[in-house]
């Protein structure tokens, strides 16, 4: 059974509904306020709580960090593409995001956090290549993973082909992309922004179904930024042009052929 572990993920998980957990375990050493509470969140939702030794909490997490509590969840039941392109009455425009291949665990908790805080309306995460919604993804996430609708699907692709078809805009982040991120239109289209490999970025066939490749310009020595930096700065980007005063201040065409060419810089992409 998955396990789950420190404060904040834990009474996350409780406040999301979602049923997973199965029963709780509170180090019988540690007697605080906050413990408290979340005990007595937990059994108003029905859930069993135990007190154990705090050695037993930290051989069950394998990590001394559970801050005297250790969840265990039932299976996670992830969502079909079906399911996250289900019509939302309360949303005119939807922003996704996809993960290509994401492997480091910290970076998809980081990215998972990001994502519900920018009001990203559904991940999608490939069944291979890709770290597992694990404790330390969840823990990483603050609790977010149990609050972000995440779809797992066989080939990456081919999902992003079936939200072409209907009518989402594939934007990938690459370091030789054009335009700049700040220069698309996330306003008025759905979209879904697509990051890439942990030192690799997208793999090649993901990046020729990309509608378009936007980029992270770079002012200073460094060419690249961490995945998960990257792919917080563009979600931001998307959640300011979405709900700001001028929606439609960005453009999402190239530029036209007389323009003068801009000078050229070092850009970042999913790295």
């Amino acid at each position: 059974m998955e396990v789950l572990y420190g404060l904040h993920p834990v009474d996350e998980a409780l406040r999301s509904g979602s049923g997973r957990i199965d029963r709780i375990s509170i180090a019988r050493e540690r007697s605080d306020r906050k413990l408290e509470q979340l005990a007595a969140l937990a059994r108003a939702a029905n859930v069993r709580v135990s007190l154990e030794p705090r050695d037993q909490l930290t051989r069950i997490s394998k990590t001394d960090m559970h801050q005297g509590v250790v969840a265990f969840l039932r299976e996670r039941q992830f969502l079909t593409i079906e399911d996250l392109l289900a019509p939302a009455s309360d949303r005119q425009r939807r922003f996704f995001l996809a993960l290509d291949g994401v492997e480091d665990p910290h970076n998809l908790g980081a990215l998972l956090r990001t994502a519900d805080g920018s009001g990203v309306d559904g991940v999608i995460l490939p069944e291979r290549r890709s770290a597992p919604i694990t404790a330390v993804v969840a823990k990483t996430s603050a609790g977010a993973s149990e609050h972000v609708r995440i779809a797992r699907v066989t080939n990456l692709v081919r999902a992003l082909e079936q939200m072409k078809k209907a009518n989402v805009w594939i934007v990938g982040l690459d370091e030789r992309g054009t335009p700049d991120y700040t220069n698309f239109d996330f306003a008025s289209t759905d979209c879904c922004l697509v990051l890439g490999r942990e030192g690799a970025g997208l793999h090649e066939l993901v990046k020729k179904t990309c509608d378009h490749l936007l980029r992270i310009p770079m002012a200073g020595q460094v060419s690249s930024l961490n995945v998960s930096v990257a792919g917080a700065v563009v979600m931001y980007e998307a959640l300011r042009q979405r709900t700001g005063p001028n929606q439609n201040s960005a453009v999402q065409q190239k530029p036209s052929p007389a323009a003068k060419p801009a000078k050229k810089q070092k850009g970042l992409g999913s790295l």
